[in-house]
């Protein structure tokens, strides 16, 4: 594994590509048509965005480190079925990335077909995280991590909708501002080089880090909108036993580790239903800004996420981050929730 610094390349590429592909996303969130969207086979929804943006990373991506493997959300199956979507991404697309034909970018969204991620160096994407709040008009992320020998050494979220400060009680109704200018922040951490926020307009950062609030009963959650993807009544009872009482903040996306990362909240919970296991590239990204801000990420057991298993985290389930200081109570609370 290289050192740390030797990652700033890797760094100003995933930043450059998430820029290209945060003002694809901007324009067609701002004149979305019903038709532009379609459905998977777990009734999840999939935008032209979602396609032309993991075209344009994985494009970027391995243009500069061809040796590399990707792990992408997206393939172009689906698509395939629709040659007016077909046509409509590659429209867009080429208002971003004029030289890039339509073969081009088939070949590029499929290029994140990597499945292997013990070994190696391996990227992994999520063109849009937080599909439904993108369809809203809310918030969305666009997450760009590296994984090298099954360990995160990199971490970019492109939020392009995320307020630079957020209250507890505000919810997923944080919306887009009406023009195409990208108003929100992109937070980034290489290991061991902490954490930095800075604006899509201006290069300069500013180093982040979590909370310092060490009193549960003061504490507040940030958790996903959908009650699908996460236990709203498990974390109700959660807070009970912590003595919470003030309001979550309600957003989609890894934009909630975006929201521990710098502060705004101290704690994020993702209580799993039933048996699912998360995917990597809904967690990579964020896992390590958290931690590169002094905050702590684990499963719901107290677990290290263990993200050198493939595109699941099959050995871990559900996510707590925190600011590290509450992690043991809010684990504690977990554990006396879920055995009742």
């Amino acid at each position: 594994m290289k050192s740390s610094s030797s990652y700033k390349l890797e760094k100003q590429i995933a930043i450059q590509a998430v820029i290209k592909a945060s003002r694809l996303c901007r324009h067609i969130q701002n004149n979305l048509h019903k038709a532009d969207t379609i459905s998977k086979s777990d009734n999840s929804p999939v935008t032209i965005a979602d396609f032309g943006s993991q075209a344009i990373i994985n494009s970027e991506i391995l243009k500069y480190f061809p040796k590399d493997r990707i792990i992408g959300e997206e393939d172009s199956s689906k698509l395939k079925t629709s040659p007016k979507l077909i046509e409509r991404i590659t429209e867009e697309i080429k208002k971003v990335e004029p030289d890039l034909t339509e073969n081009d970018i088939l070949t590029a969204i499929d290029n994140g077909n990597a499945d292997q991620t013990e070994t190696g160096r391996v990227w992994a994407i999520d063109p849009i995280d937080g599909t439904k709040g993108f369809l809203r008009g809310e918030q969305y992320a666009i997450a760009v991590s590296l994984l090298e020998n099954g360990r995160v050494v990199l971490g970019v979220l492109g939020c392009p909708n995320l307020p630079w400060e957020i209250s507890p009680g505000e919810t997923g109704t944080l919306t887009t501002q009406e023009n195409t200018k990208l108003h929100g922040c992109i937070i980034t951490a290489i290991r061991n080089e902490g954490t930095f926020i800075r604006k899509y307009e201006d290069p300069g950062e500013t180093r982040v880090r979590v909370s310092r609030l060490d009193d549960p009963s003061e504490a507040w959650f940030v958790e996903s909108v959908e009650p699908s993807h996460s236990s709203h009544e498990k974390t109700i009872l959660i807070a009970q036993q912590l003595g919470i009482n003030k309001e979550s903040i309600r957003l989609d996306s890894q934009a909630k580790y975006a929201i521990v990362a710098r502060g705004d909240a101290p704690i994020y919970l993702r209580i799993p239903i039933g048996e699912y296991r998360e995917k990597i590239w809904d967690h990579a990204a964020g896992s390590i800004i958290v931690e590169e801000a002094g905050g702590k990420v684990t499963d719901i057991f107290g677990k290290s996420l263990d993200f050198s298993v493939g595109k699941k985290l099959i050995s871990n389930s559900g996510i707590v981050a925190t600011n590290s200081l509450l992690h043991k109570h809010v684990l504690t609370a977990i554990a006396t929730t879920l055995k009742n």
